[in-house]
């Protein structure tokens, strides 16, 4: 019992320097004057939040997913679930990420950027994180937080047409529909668990 608790320790803080690190690199590139401090302890405060929901509410409802698909549909709904926890995971932190290209206030410049601009920066984070670091220039800057209920709802609707291409076969079966419906909660459940974190609800 002492091994599996010194393991899990162990995915616990690979998971928080990941993180953190990975922030870290971040305002580096972008020369933020978020204090070191700072940083550590809203990177504690949210994996430490993501794996608590992780471990009380997601991973038994996957797991209770898992097996009524299959034993009601006869699915194998495994690549689904691992993809939504790989989802959830992404979404605890995600509305963090865009911070890259936001602007505090709208002085001195005369409009913000086009709604489909604002929300790729959103949809498409990880790109635009690649983008930053290959030292190409993309002159966005928005002063949009994406800590709301109007970015989580687009986020969710991105995820359902993604999870439909990815997971949809015809003719769709009803075990089938249920799993492309229930691949974006997994998001829901992540940026939810990040917006209740930052006091947002």
């Amino acid at each position: 019992m002492s091994r599996i608790k010194r393991f899990l320790a162990t995915l616990h803080h690979a998971f928080f320097n990941f993180v953190l690190n990975s922030f870290k690199s971040i305002n580096r590139k972008i020369r933020s004057k978020l204090p070191a401090w700072r940083m550590r302890e809203e990177t504690k405060e949210h994996v430490q939040s993501s794996i608590k929901i992780f471990k009380w509410i997601i991973l038994p409802a996957s797991l209770l997913y898992f097996f009524l698909e299959f034993y009601f549909f006869s699915e194998n709904a495994l690549d689904t679930m691992l993809w939504g926890l790989a989802v959830f995971f992404y979404s605890n932190f995600l509305p963090d990420l865009p911070s890259i290209y936001r602007r505090k206030t709208k002085k001195n410049y005369r409009k913000d950027l086009p709604w489909y601009k604002r929300y790729a920066i959103l949809l498409f984070a990880p790109l635009l994180v690649w983008i930053l670091f290959s030292d190409i220039h993309l002159n966005w800057r928005t002063t949009e937080t994406y800590h709301n209920f109007k970015s989580l709802t687009i986020y969710c609707f991105f995820l359902f047409i993604v999870g439909f291409f990815a997971f949809v076969r015809f003719p769709i079966q009803i075990g089938n529909l249920i799993e492309v419906l229930v691949f974006p909660f997994y998001g829901l459940a992540g940026y939810l668990t990040h917006l209740k974190v930052d006091k947002v609800w």
